[in-house]
């Protein structure tokens, strides 16, 4: 990422739809553009960017609706034109009065995230951007169904005798900790 920015965008991203909630404490380049911060969530969110994804936020200019992502994706089946997220910049959108947005990816399992403006800071000397500075619990695995799959997946890791225990434990690894997240594991 290019180094001319003097301020840096403290964003909260949580999982809407769960309890205990999974949620995420990133700070980017004010600089950044929507498609910066998708892939800085999917690295916050362990996720490989195997889907769609859009965002919908405020158009503070006229007051309307937007969704942005991906030219070429075909969003226009799923319903009107979309700005396109490789040139626009979240300081175009994000203001201290236009604070949130909503994420969605993988139309199938239907993700969503929250993305809350927190602060505007100053940058730091020496510090890398995009940082994760905090967050709770493991991202849901992708593809794991939704939220219906991802609870039912949750009710099956506590039973060691359900059928499918074993499947489900070989896919996700023997390390997955529902309840564990570090952000010095993010690597963006």
């Amino acid at each position: 990422m290019k180094n001319t920015f003097e301020k840096v965008y403290q964003l909260k991203l949580s999982m809407k739809g769960i309890t205990p909630q999974i949620w995420r404490r990133i700070q980017v380049p004010e600089n950044y553009t929507f498609l910066d911060l998708h892939k800085t969530i999917q690295a916050v969110m362990d996720w490989e960017d195997y889907h769609l994804h859009e965002f919908e936020m405020v158009n503070p200019k006229t007051g309307m609706l937007d969704k942005i992502g991906a030219e070429g994706d075909d969003f226009e089946a799923f319903g009107g034109p979309i700005v396109p997220e490789k040139q626009t910049k979240l300081s175009n959108y994000f203001t201290l009065e236009n604070k949130e947005a909503l994420y969605t990816y993988d139309f199938g399992d239907n993700w969503k995230v929250k993305v809350r403006l927190e602060k505007i800071l100053p940058r730091k000397e020496g510090v890398e951007y995009p940082i994760c500075t905090a967050g709770k619990r493991a991202a849901v695995p992708e593809d794991s169904g939704g939220i219906w799959g991802y609870k039912e997946m949750l009710e099956i890791l506590k039973d060691p005798e359900h059928e499918e225990y074993e499947d489900t434990v070989l896919w996700l690894g023997e390390g997955f900790d529902p309840e564990y997240f570090d952000p010095k594991d993010v690597s963006f």
